[in-house]
This record gives C-alpha cells, structure tokens and sequence, in this order.
C-alpha cells in the first residue's frame, strides 16, 4: 500500500475514531486520558500575560538522540526571555505509562512526541491533544516557511484541523559493514531502489558469503540481520496484507486480520528461516551475548548488514568499521519496501502555556535549528528540507548521494507505521514480542504460534 494512499485515507479514519471513541464514551461512562486530564478544556487556550515568565515542560525520551534539546534552552531562552523550558525524561519502556501517570495527577507536559509504544491516532482518540488551529491562525504559521512538506503536515491534520507538527522522519534502510563486504570478496549493494538486481535472494546470497560460525564466540560473524520494523508489519514487505483494508476507514479498528493465514504464515517462515534453516541471522539470544540486552549487534562488527530504521544510521560515524548505506532488497512487494516513522510534536490538552509551547515548537522546526540538531543529535533526519541536505552529508566515510538516494527511494516505497494507525497498538506489540520468541529461540514452529497470535490480536483490538 503507497504511504500517498495512507495519508489521504488518514483524516478519515481519525475522524470516525472520534466517533468511534463518543460512541463508547456514551455507553459505558468510561474515563480517557483526556476526562482526567485536569487541566481540560477551561485551561486550552490560555497562556501567560504579557510579560509573566511561564515554564513550559518538554516530555521525551532519556536518550541520547533526544535529550539534546537541552543544549538548545539556552538559545530559546535568550530569545524568549518570558519562556523557560524543563525537559522530563523517562526510558522507552516507561514513556507510555509515565505519560499517563503525569497526566493523571496533573502534572501533564506541554509539548511531546509519540516517542513510546502507543501512537498518535492513540493519543487522538484518548483526546490528550490540542486543537493547534486557533494557536496557528493568531500566529500566521505556514509549513512552507519551515521549509516542511504539505504532504508530511497532513499526517496530523485532521478534518483540517491541525494536532502535531512533524520534527522527524526516519525511513527504513540497510546498513553494511564495508570491511567485511571487502574480506568476503562481495560487491556492496546498490543505494538506488530501482535497481533490479537487489533483491531478497540476492541478499541471502551475499549474506552466506560472509556467515562464519564458531563455537568460539569471538569468531562468530552473521551475514545479515533482518529486523524490518515491528513483527506485524512484516508480511506487508512480501506483498502480504495482515489487516483488513477497512483498519484506515474504520477508526483504526480492523474488522478482520489474517496472520494465521497460510499467505502470512509464510511470509514469517521466509524471515524466520534466514535463523533457522539459512543460519545467515543471529539468533536474539546470539545478539545479546555480543551486545547486551538492549544492545545493538551490528555496531560490534559482527554483522555484514542489518535492516533497521534510519535511527541506526545515527552515530555511525563512531562505528569502529566503515560503513555503507543501501536500499531495501526487494522482497516481492513492488510498493513496499520500507516503513516510515514521522515524529511530531505536539500539544498535550493539559498544557497551561500553549502558546509559548507553540513558540518552542516553532523554534525546533525552524532552519538553523533542524540543522544544528543533526550534529547535536548524532544523526537525527530532520523534516526541514533545507536543512535535509546537511542530513544526507553528516555521515564520514558514506557517500552523501547514497544517503539521499536511500531517503529518496524508501519514501517513494514507505508505508507508515502501523504504530501510529491502529488502536491499542502498544499491547499488540508487546503480544507479539512475547509470542513470537519462542519461534525465535526453535522451540515452536510458525504453524503453532499463529493461532494463538491471532486470537489474541483480535481479543486486543476488541478491548
């Protein structure tokens, strides 16, 4: 499914999740976040008189790639003598809950990011966020200004009506380690999508040349690690659709899904089989043991190539290898080959200072500032196109023509998150991280998990 198809059929499936969400509200008398948010409406709006110094709070991730924003304070501050900032942190695993914990006792942020599990159509439909219209006109911003992309601004505009301002946007990508292309003997793979030769077979091809496996762990070295976004999406890429197609018509519900289907239990045995019968991917118990629990394994250099989102790319430039970025190999789907991941800010409806949050927001997005947040980042792709051309060039020793190639074709190929589209979407994927593990480590096969994964999504997507 084309990402252009997606975001026209976006605003409609938000819009029937607000009827969606009224409905239920109305028939059970159930609390969202936004019922106990207690800031509510009466303070929407609101923001400090002329002159009054106001603190604004910024909730995000305890990470290197986003807690740079710090560095940024000063300067905002210096230009906006009456807007302090305080940034709040909590690790990845947390973001989600402690973001409901704050705004439950009424401590709730200004200004975040769909940074955790759950995502924006989530936060819509729990009603945690403020209508940036009003704020919008009374200042006279235009995307264009911010040198942003209409078509990006519309993923969070609903019926018009805008709720996030996009900060980021990652595709997917692969990274090779160019050393051990270079030992093996085997060409590296092409940056430009439309190159017909680069394919998943090809990919296992070379993958094979560079597998060495030892009991001495030292010695063990793993082709390719194919971690092609979260484990539901993944059919999608061999042309294989696990979601009925009135999930983005039907407020991010799904009437039916199909993953115990023979179609998308092969799609999984063809991914799963590169570790099991291919033996060119490490087990995750391997990856682990070379780069700890939340490690990354291909940053130890004991992988060929490794298909993750662009955040990979980020601190390659520490990488103690050189490094190669190149598309996505085709994996029988000709629309799909990466997944999009566009981050925006926004405004949580517990804000007391929107407009100076709005004014924070404006600083991040602008030029100087998108670009600045490359270096300080370690890599973060920004959404300002201007300061995109800084992007493509960040990376020593990785052809900046490649990087922008990548981009280039993973957008035109990219299909958004799911992450952002289907509702209780954090639960699925924990579901699925738990059930799958056991095809991971061998100890079940994908004919016996299915059914359990598919009762379950069903019974979560219900909830």
């Amino acid at each position: 499914m084309k990402r252009k198809r997606m975001k026209k059929t976006f605003a409609l499936l938000l819009a029937t999740s607000m009827l969606v969400v009224l409905a239920l509200s109305g028939c059970s008398g159930g609390k969202s976040a936004g019922d106990v948010a207690p800031a509510g409406d009466s303070d929407t709006g609101k923001s400090g008189k002329s002159g009054e110094q106001v603190t604004i709070t910024h909730y995000t991730i305890d990470s290197e790639d986003r807690t740079f924003i710090e560095k940024l304070i000063p300067d905002f501050e210096a230009k906006h003598p009456n807007i302090k900032v305080k940034v709040e942190k909590a690790p990845y695993e947390q973001f989600d809950s402690k973001l409901q914990t704050l705004i439950a006792g009424g401590k709730s942020p200004d200004v975040t990011s769909h940074y955790g599990y759950g995502g924006f159509a989530e936060y819509y439909n729990k009603d945690m966020l403020l209508d940036m219209n009003d704020i919008i006109k009374e200042d006279g911003f235009k995307a264009s200004d911010y040198s942003i992309p209409d078509d990006l601004m519309k993923i969070y505009t609903v019926k018009d009506h805008v709720y996030g301002v996009p900060v980021n946007m990652y595709v997917t990508l692969m990274l090779y380690n160019k050393d051990m292309f270079d030992a093996a003997n085997v060409p590296y793979p092409p940056s430009d999508y439309e190159d017909k030769s680069w394919t998943f077979d090809k990919m296992v091809e070379d993958a094979k040349k560079m597998t060495h496996v030892s009991e001495d762990i030292a010695k063990t070295q793993y082709g390719v690690d194919f971690t092609w976004s979260e484990r539901d999406m993944r059919p999608l890429y061999f042309g294989v659709e696990p979601y009925s197609q009135d999930t983005w018509t039907n407020g991010g519900v799904p009437s039916e899904t199909h993953f115990d289907s023979p179609d998308v239990m092969a799609t999984y045995n063809k991914l799963f089989n590169l570790i099991l019968k291919d033996k060119v991917s490490p087990t995750t118990e391997w990856s682990k043991s070379v780069a700890g629990q939340n490690g990354d394994a291909f940053v130890t250099g004991k992988l060929g190539m490794t298909v993750s989102g662009s955040w990979s790319l980020a601190g390659s430039n520490d990488f103690p290898f050189k490094v190669g970025v190149a598309a996505v190999p085709a994996g029988g789907n000709d629309k799909v080959r990466s997944v999009l991941f566009v981050d925006p800010l926004l405004i949580l409806k517990g804000s007391k200072h929107p407009k100076e949050a709005f004014e924070w927001i404006k600083y991040l997005v602008s030029d100087e500032v998108q670009e600045k947040s490359i270096d300080l980042s370690g890599g973060n792709p920004p959404v300002n196109t201007k300061a995109a051309e800084a992007y493509y060039k960040h990376f020593e020793g990785i052809d900046p023509d490649d990087v922008k190639k990548v981009y280039e074709g993973a957008v035109k190929y990219g299909f958004e998150s799911y992450n952002h589209l289907i509702t209780n979407y954090s639960q699925i994927n924990d579901m699925f991280i738990n059930e799958m593990q056991p095809i991971d480590t061998g100890h079940k096969t994908v004919e016996e998990v299915m059914p359990t994964i598919q009762k379950k999504v069903m019974e979560i997507i219900k909830r």
